[in-house]
């Protein structure tokens, strides 16, 4: 039997956060982009009803509140975030968050580092 999943997601949200290894990257702060995708079975009775989905807005905020404060490494505000959500949404099947970050400072001209976390219920 066929099942409609519902996927609700965020695509490069901009933050400028103080998040690296090296002290001067917590002072200063780094460029990052963040995406998050979350998947469901739809099974929504009122499709202009937004308790019976996700609403995005809490999505940006789970964002806002891990990518704020210091921290050294990008795997841990992945894991943050994925974490967040599976506590406030039990009913999630998957969730896929990318964590960009723009020049990093390894010494190249143009570059980007990115780590990406994926989690499936089976």
């Amino acid at each position: 039997m066929a099942e409609i999943t519902q996927k609700i997601a965020l695509d490069q949200v901009r933050f400028y956060s103080p998040i690296g290894f090296y002290d001067e990257e917590q002072i200063l702060g780094n460029e990052f982009f963040v995406s998050i995708a979350v998947s469901f079975p739809f099974k929504n009775p009122d499709t202009e009803d937004l308790n019976n989905t996700i609403n995005y807005e809490e999505l940006y905020r789970i964002l806002l509140e891990v990518m704020s404060p210091k921290r050294k490494l990008l795997e841990s505000a992945a894991e943050d975030i994925l974490n967040r959500v599976l506590e406030e949404y039990a009913f999630v099947d998957l969730i896929d968050v990318t964590i960009r970050k723009v020049n990093p400072p390894f010494g190249g001209d143009l570059a980007n580092s990115v780590v990406s976390l994926h989690f499936q219920r089976n």
